[in-house]
């Protein structure tokens, strides 16, 4: 498919999508605003997919933002709480106030500071984890992701195609980004070989992995 022909199919995606609620449109169009990055609308919809098909009850979170995918979450998957970790003190305000906004703070555990640091102290089992973190960092959290996986758990690592980059070689990238692109390959490389594992990556958004525990 060309590019002409992904712009159509773009805008007619958009045109049957359904309304998305007012709340989270509004904490949408806040992000954006303030330069926050969050998780993409076709990405948005791929997430209330897979809470309506996996109707998880623990749900883990490695980087909350403002909040936004956290609520998607929620919204959907009505019986679920939600464990999420954020490590930058100037959002941690905005998603409690958005997750009151949203009516589903009292869902909501909100882990403040290192992911790295909470990840190796969590104990219990989740049923689904979402990764939307600093990317260079997975491949070191992954070992305790895994141990909190459940079985049967579904784990979903977002933005893993890199804008592309993921598909040069080191040399063709940016030598600021050369790190994180050598480190998210053997992040993915890690998650194929992984015994016990089946993952897929599918081409939603920038990219998602999407991992079962067997």
């Amino acid at each position: 498919m060309n590019n002409i022909d992904k712009d159509r199919l773009d805008v007619f995606l958009k045109s049957i999508k359904r309304a998305e609620d007012q709340v989270l449109s509004d904490i949408r169009l806040e992000a954006l605003e303030d330069d926050v990055p969050i998780i993409r609308d076709e990405m948005a919809d791929f997430m209330r997919f897979l809470m309506r098909v996996i109707k998880p009850k623990r749900i883990l979170e490695v980087g909350c933002a403002v909040g936004y995918s956290g609520i998607v979450m929620l919204k959907e998957a009505q019986e679920a709480h939600l464990t999420t970790i954020e490590n930058y003190e100037k959002r941690i305000p905005v998603a409690k106030e958005n997750f009151v906004r949203a009516e589903v703070s009292d869902r909501v555990t909100l882990l403040e500071g290192d992911a790295g640091e909470f990840l190796g102290r969590l104990e219990g089992e989740f049923d689904f984890i979402f990764m939307d973190a600093a990317k260079g960092q997975y491949i070191n959290w992954l070992p305790d992701v895994l141990r909190l996986l459940g079985h049967g758990g579904v784990l979903v690592t977002d933005n893993v195609l890199q804008e592309g980059e993921i598909l040069e070689s080191r040399y063709a990238v940016a030598r600021r980004d050369r790190t994180i692109h050598a480190r998210m390959r053997e992040y993915l490389r890690a998650l194929s070989d992984t015994q016990g594992l089946t993952t897929s990556v599918v081409s939603v958004g920038d990219g998602a992995a999407l991992s079962i525990k067997e």
